[in-house]
């Protein structure tokens, strides 16, 4: 198809802005992807990723900081696929799955580890959002949960993927039935620690619905790989402005998401983190 001249310059334009921030940024020293059980994907690696998760998580949680719904999210959904990984035929290649955990949490350490030390710069747009949502109090913890899993499903997966080279699609969707196991129980934990609005059926616009983020969590991945299978194919400019095309849709998804998640005016975050105080250790 032959593009008209200013669209693809408009798409140029985006291309050279995005990809300012690294698309691939190296694993900063606390990450343990490089370890040799990760490269050669043994459950001990996926050990060290819990590790390295709670050593963030917990600070987090202890100052109420909103970063802590997303990370408990992660470390609990990791958690379970430890729990699955237990049975050495659970996915057609455990060794390669294990590899793709570690590399694709290393995205998450690296945009976490960047926004904290002040490397703003250097830190996706659907990840500054999610974390400039996060340190502004502004949104829900249903909305922490979004934001976070937008940006790293959106955003990282397919990147993830791709330079893995793939891996197998039926283990790819076999993650799913670890997210739907994990579901209940997170939001159930999220409830009783951080923000029992999350699962308030009978507030408007603040429970979170089981059944729901699934599908949208399903739908995202099925979409991740659909890109991550277009990366693969492709080379040259028409790689870089896929890669542009994903940042920048997981950036207009993480607007529209702090805007539907937002607390409305007048309204604000003191009740839930009044909660936390309290709760966040039970």
């Amino acid at each position: 198809m032959v593009r008209r001249p200013a669209l693809l310059c408009v798409r140029l334009l985006t291309l050279a802005a995005l990809l300012s921030v690294a698309v691939a940024a190296p694993a900063h020293a606390a990450d343990p992807v490089n370890s040799p059980g990760c490269q050669a994907g043994t459950t001990n690696c996926v050990d060290a990723v819990i590790k390295e998760m709670t050593k963030r998580f917990n600070p987090l949680a202890k100052t109420c900081d909103h970063d802590a719904i997303f990370s408990l999210t992660y470390l609990r959904t990791t958690e379970e696929y430890r729990r699955a990984v237990e049975d050495p035929n659970f996915f057609g290649s455990n060794a390669f799955v294990n590899r793709e955990d570690a590399a694709f949490a290393s995205k998450y350490f690296t945009a976490d580890s960047d926004w904290r030390a002040g490397n703003v710069g250097a830190v996706p747009e659907a990840w500054r959002i999610a974390f400039g949502a996060a340190d502004g109090r502004q949104v829900s913890a249903a909305g922490n949960m979004f934001l976070g899993m937008n940006a790293h499903i959106v955003r990282d997966l397919p990147i993830t993927l791709d330079e893995l080279g793939l891996g197998s699609k039926a283990d790819h969707d076999k993650v799913n039935t670890i997210l739907a196991s994990v579901a209940d129980p997170l939001i159930a934990e999220i409830a009783r620690r951080f923000d029992p609005s999350i699962n308030g059926g009978d507030v408007p616009g603040t429970s979170l619905d089981r059944d729901a983020l699934l599908q949208l969590v399903f739908a995202w991945r099925e979409e991740a790989w659909q890109n991550a299978t277009a990366l693969h194919a492709s080379s040259g400019l028409a790689k870089q402005l896929l890669l542009a095309e994903i940042e920048a849709n997981a950036a207009t998804r993480a607007r529209a998401l702090a805007a539907e998640n937002a607390y409305a005016p007048g309204q604000s975050s003191a009740e839930r983190d009044a909660w936390c105080a309290t709760h966040w250790n039970t």
